[in-house]
């Protein structure tokens, strides 16, 4: 008899890797879907280079270089009131790195310098202003952008490195000559003083100013007086060499339920595009919570009663059921008429490339008021509407037009009542497109803010619909500046860099 072959056991490696493919398996499957992406691609970093020199330059001549004092030998030397009087940086280029970085680098800039020297070498004394310049500055600087533990964007860390090639002191006087073969010994010390001086404002510049920006993107905040949006960032974003991608949650909730959420079974929107400076995608998830939220807050109903029913259709309404008010009694046959439409369920988004629609079903409820009594109700049936949606950005609003498409009414008692309802099919759905739509279409043209900073608008947008989400492809303008837009949300207890957490050092290429 061949002897069994024992059956080997499982290694702890193999039951590790099976332990961790089961954890990254039940990870996925409870991961929350994005109902809102945003991707900003190289071609935006252009404009935003141009106008975050701008600020650059300007924190950078803020520069303070402390007084410096030595001596070398016989040699004693005051150098102090170092001002910056000018700043070039000629040679800059901003480009996105993995995984999570913006980095800049600046090649060949220049600063010009003016300082006041006092000098002694034995019994010589010289004093005065001087001017100098420092040549070849060079900084490398790296943004790392992650999630903050409410769901913004912020600027976590700062990497800096600087460097100063040269520095040339024109010094005169009496004793030019004699101070000459020392000015290689005051523009090192000058050069390794200014250069320990740029990362901490570099360190300030990102940790707190540009943090202070970030701060005017909205993550929960009120869209009017029933609902709110949420845009926390569901993850890290993610920057490869093209682009900068970021997933927002992206759902609508009831401000009397604030922890109330839709589950999200939405088809996740996907961008492929890298043409445009910016690319927004929404999925049918992030519509559906927004008409479930008005429709808990209580909002899709109308009343019509009396004198708001349009003339037309109340004589059409008293004519229809003019079997069942003759019969009533004289008080209540000449009370007002009332028209009430309810949504009986919240309306639904469907969006495909041929189009996006809402689908609505309403109930509408026929009565007479009179004063003092209980209404008579003399009929009631169902809606059902198809209303066609187009998106648009304007600023930085993403906005809604709403178009009547598809109507129809039915009794939900019998097939007999739902053919006599035919004849109020064209006038009630005159009273929706003239009555009901504008005043949808005024509530959804006002639009909702889409994730941006402040100051920072959409323009020449393009949408294009998918299947199950759309995507809106924009450019980005700058309408206000960046130091305007700083300035106002600048904290007020941080103008002093060296008041900041201890940035990265610099290192210094004498």
């Amino acid at each position: 008899m061949t002897p069994a072959i024992p059956t080997p056991s499982p290694g702890p490696l193999a039951m590790a890797l099976f332990g961790a493919l089961i954890l990254a398996l039940l990870a996925g499957a409870h991961a929350e879907l994005p109902g809102c992406k945003i991707r900003i691609t190289s071609k935006a970093l252009e404009l935003v280079k141009q106008e975050g020199l701008r600020f650059l330059e300007q924190e950078l001549e803020t520069v303070t270089i402390p007084d410096l004092r030595g001596s070398e030998g016989h040699f004693f030397y005051n150098i102090s009131e170092v001002k910056v009087t000018e700043l070039q940086l000629t040679f800059s280029e901003l480009h996105f790195q993995p995984d999570q970085e913006l980095v800049l680098q600046i090649n060949n800039a220049s600063w010009g310098l003016r300082f006041r020297r006092q000098l002694l070498y034995w019994f010589f004394y010289d004093g005065g202003y001087i001017n100098a310049s420092a040549e070849g500055v060079s900084i490398h600087t790296a943004l790392q952008l992650s999630r903050d533990t409410i769901g913004r964007i912020k600027v976590s860390n700062v990497s800096c490195q600087a460097s100063v090639s040269r520095m040339h002191a024109a010094f005169g006087g009496t004793f030019k000559k004699v101070y000459e073969f020392l000015s290689t010994f005051i523009a090192k010390t000058l050069t390794q003083a200014a250069t320990s001086q740029i990362c901490p404002v570099l360190y300030h510049a990102g940790t707190v100013l540009l943090n202070s920006l970030l701060d005017t993107v909205p993550v929960r905040s009120a869209v009017d007086e029933l609902v709110g949006i949420d845009y926390s960032l569901l993850k890290d974003p993610v920057a490869s060499t093209s682009n900068l991608d970021m997933e927002f949650r992206g759902a609508f909730y009831p401000l009397t339920e604030a922890n109330w959420s839709l589950s999200n079974r939405a088809v996740e929107p996907q961008l492929q595009e890298e043409e445009r400076m910016v690319y927004v995608a929404f999925s049918e998830f992030f519509f559906d919570s927004a008409m479930e939220s008005y429709f808990r807050a209580g909002a899709l109903k109308l009343s019509l009663v009396g004198d708001k029913v349009p003339h037309d259709l109340d004589m059409v309404l008293r004519a229809s059921y003019f079997g069942s008010i003759v019969l009533m009694s004289p008080a209540v046959i000449d009370s007002p008429l009332k028209l009430e439409l309810r949504v009986m369920e919240p309306p639904r988004c469907t969006i495909k490339p041929s189009g996006t629609t809402v689908s609505v079903t309403a109930s509408v409820t026929i009565a007479l008021v009179p004063p003092n009594q209980p209404e008579v109700q003399l009929s009631s049936m169902i809606m059902d509407a198809r209303l066609s949606a187009k998106m648009a950005l304007r600023g930085k609003a993403l906005r809604t037009q709403l178009d009547l498409r598809r109507f129809r009414i039915y009794s939900n008692q019998s097939a007999l009542e739902s053919l006599a309802l035919i004849p109020l099919q064209t006038p009630l759905k005159t009273l929706l497109q003239i009555a009901v739509m504008p005043m949808l279409n005024e509530r959804t043209w006002r639009g909702v803010q889409i994730p941006l900073p402040e100051g920072i608008d959409f323009v020449r947008e393009v949408v294009t619909n998918h299947a199950g989400f759309l995507t809106i492809g924009a450019d980005l303008h700058f309408a206000k500046g960046l130091r305007e837009v700083i300035e106002k949300n600048r904290p007020t207890d941080t103008r002093d860099p060296q008041t900041s957490s201890t940035p990265p050092p610099s290192t210094a290429a004498v």
